[in-house]
């Protein structure tokens, strides 16, 4: 996959997900996508296949009134493309960690793609 292609998989899905948009978010998505979260280098979440990615997706959009990814950096190797981020929310809720409606989260983090088929089909986000 040209590095061009895979950047803009990469970018329409960061797009639709700061909009909050699930169906812009599956577009880019392989069919058997696997997604892991890894916090603290621990995996908190792991979804595979597109289902289970738009299930968590709609259940993750009440969790936040604004959100935001900023991509600050690219690294595009053959079927890998590393992102460097700024993430910007709001709570929208109580958290069980102490984060309480109203309170904005900064963080800053990576995410790793990869492809088949055209297709995004691993996302791991790293913070």
């Amino acid at each position: 996959m040209e590095s061009s292609q895979a950047k803009k998989l990469v970018t329409d899905y960061i797009e639709a997900y700061n909009r909050f948009d699930v169906a812009g978010m599956l577009a880019p998505l392989h069919d058997e996508v696997t997604f892991r979260n890894v916090a603290g280098g621990e995996v908190s979440l792991t979804t595979h296949g597109k289902a289970e990615f738009r299930a968590q997706a709609e259940q993750a959009k009440q969790y936040f009134s604004q959100r935001e990814q900023y991509v600050t950096d690219w690294l595009i190797t053959d079927n890998r493309v590393e992102i460097l981020i700024d993430y910007f929310a709001v709570a929208a809720m109580d958290f069980p960690n102490g984060l309480k409606s109203g309170d904005r989260l900064q963080l800053q983090g990576r995410s790793v793609f990869q492809f088949v088929d055209g297709k995004i089909s691993a996302i791991d986000d790293i913070s």
